[in-house]
């Protein structure tokens, strides 16, 4: 009886050594499943390809979720509540704009300065059906051409179809109220299940150097195929980027990257109806008179403290008068930028609209001088400085997605979790990011790991040097009708949100970049210099 319980348990033994050393083998010789999974850095576990290909790779034992990955899925299962599925069998049944209802509250023949007022918006479809559920993605706003005046309205989602639209009368005069349908519910639906399926739409040609040999490849954050892949791994914070390794070439030798749009659409023909111009961004008061507005003789408003960081933002956050942005909760005073920014060292990190306060920096301080750091290109870092003041400001870009045709150099690209982690910081350090614009293309995952993982930087940096200042620039709005599958102002929203949510917990300030930008009426990307230039007075006001 002992010999054959030995004997039994010795076949076992063999048995599961057999049976590893075939899994090993097969682990090792499966390149292809490694690319898709990715299981090394966990990025994608919540996408539907992805679970499937889990589902189908039993052999391969799966990690537990880490703190950030447990964090991700949270939130992507809150916005997946949010922005449930739409379907629809025809365009009819969608949000129409023009069969939509606005109707004003209480209306009045004029109206007093400091007023709030209210709209309740019935949607419905073409056939003129009120709509039972909500969802749509609306922009309201508010404006007096004449004065250079403009603000966003607060728009309240009841969940049925209807909304209430509240406006605040900042300033006396002719308002003119705008209600625009940028994209119905289905609209909304189809792009976030779009944005959330592939990672395709755009890819990265990457170029290789070796001596005179020069060779480009395919690179991406995801790569489905057998070939051979160079991977770019922050091991500690798990985001990584891989390009098909060229033969007889090491993957150090990667210097170059640029980006294109890859002819891949996870619409239907359907819902990329939903996205033609003419259904972008459609006026639903477009009927509707001005508003006259008038001071009403009531008392003079009280005096606001000067803004400061880490203070409440509203909806709105503020308005603009005379061109000149007026927060709601604070007053903003007018600068000497040369005085301020004495002794100061500013790092500002991100993409190009964070690079555009770079550029109105040294445009308007005539005593900063470039520093040539011997890089090439548009994206090259920056670093400008005025030795007399003890002035120190840089720019440099934030690491893969870089979304551009314009070849950009990557042999001193890092993310900024590690530039963060390098600097020192003290009173006179002032750090300001932005990120966003390039991770529209991308499943929202990539977006929430990068800001978790910038939020941990930041948490560390107040850690050791609590006196350094830190602000997140949220994301500017763009162009309504510019590929609205990778760049729509919805993909934008939904990071401005999840911003403001991870970086609630931390001595921040968020310069509110989306609500300025929808205040001017801007619609660019790159809004103009006197949009940039109060953007940048709210941060000579947190210095000075």
């Amino acid at each position: 009886m002992k010999i054959s319980m030995i004997n039994y348990k010795s076949l076992w033994a063999l048995l599961f050594i057999l049976a590893s050393w075939i899994t090993f083998t097969l682990f090792q010789n499966s390149t292809k499943i490694w690319s898709a999974l990715n299981l090394s850095i966990s990025l994608h576990h919540w996408n539907n390809s992805i679970k499937s290909l889990f589902l189908k790779a039993p052999l391969i034992p799966l990690k537990p979720l880490t703190e950030t990955e447990l964090r991700i899925k949270e939130i992507i299962e809150k916005l997946d509540q949010q922005i449930p599925p739409r379907p629809f069998t025809h365009m009819n049944t969608t949000t129409s704009a023009t069969h939509s209802t606005a109707t004003i509250l209480n209306p009045r023949d004029t109206y007093c300065r400091g007023d709030q007022l209210d709209i309740l918006l019935e949607m419905r479809d073409h056939l003129g059906h009120r709509k039972q559920y909500g969802g749509d993605f609306l922009r309201a706003r508010m404006s007096s051409p004449a004065l250079m005046a403009g603000a966003s309205g607060k728009v309240t989602d009841f969940n049925n179809g209807t909304y209430l639209v509240s406006f605040t009368l900042f300033w006396e005069g002719q308002v003119s109220l705008s209600l625009l349908l940028i994209h119905p519910s289905e609209g909304v639906s189809a792009l976030w299940s779009a944005r959330n399926q592939g990672y395709d739409r755009v890819i990265f040609i990457g170029q290789f150097v070796n001596g005179t040999s020069q060779v480009h490849s395919e690179c991406g954050l995801v790569l489905n195929t057998n070939a051979e892949l160079c991977q770019y791994l922050d091991n500690r914070d798990q985001e990584a980027f891989y390009c098909v390794r060229p033969r007889h070439m090491p993957c150090a030798a990667l210097t170059h990257m640029h980006s294109e749009n890859k002819k891949v659409s996870y619409l239907s023909k359907q819902e990329k109806s939903l996205f033609e111009r003419s259904n972008v961004g459609v006026e639903i008061m477009e009927k509707f008179n001005t508003i006259s507005v008038s001071k009403c003789n009531k008392e003079t408003v009280a005096k606001k403290e000067k803004c400061k960081v880490g203070m409440t933002s509203t909806i709105p956050s503020g308005h603009v008068w005379r061109n000149t942005w007026n927060p709601v909760s604070c007053s903003l005073a007018t600068v000497k930028m040369k005085e301020c920014l004495r002794g100061k060292l500013i790092y500002l990190m991100g993409d190009s609209t964070i690079r555009q306060w770079m550029e109105y920096f040294k445009a308007s301080i005539n005593t900063l001088k470039s520093v040539d750091l011997h890089e090439s290109g548009k994206l090259q870092h920056q670093l400008a400085v005025d030795l007399d003041r003890n002035i120190n400001i840089q720019w440099q870009k934030h690491c893969y997605p870089l979304v551009g045709s314009m070849t950009y150099s990557v042999k001193e690209m890092e993310y900024l979790t590690r530039a963060i982690d390098r600097t020192g910081g003290e009173k006179n350090t002032v750090i300001v990011i932005s990120l966003g614009q390039h991770f529209r293309p991308f499943p929202i995952d990539v977006f929430i790991r990068r800001a978790l993982n910038v939020h941990k930087a930041i948490k560390r940096l107040l850690l050791r040097s609590p006196d350094t200042m830190v602000i997140i620039k949220t994301e500017n709005i763009r162009e309504m009708y510019n590929d609205a599958e990778r760049f729509s102002d919805f993909h934008g929203y939904i990071q401005y949100l999840i911003i403001k949510d991870i970086f609630q917990d931390l001595s921040v300030s968020i310069i509110d970049a989306w609500d300025i930008t929808i205040a001017y009426g801007t619609n660019d990307v790159h809004p103009p210099q006197h949009v940039v230039g109060n953007q940048i007075n709210i941060l000579l006001n947190y210095i000075c």
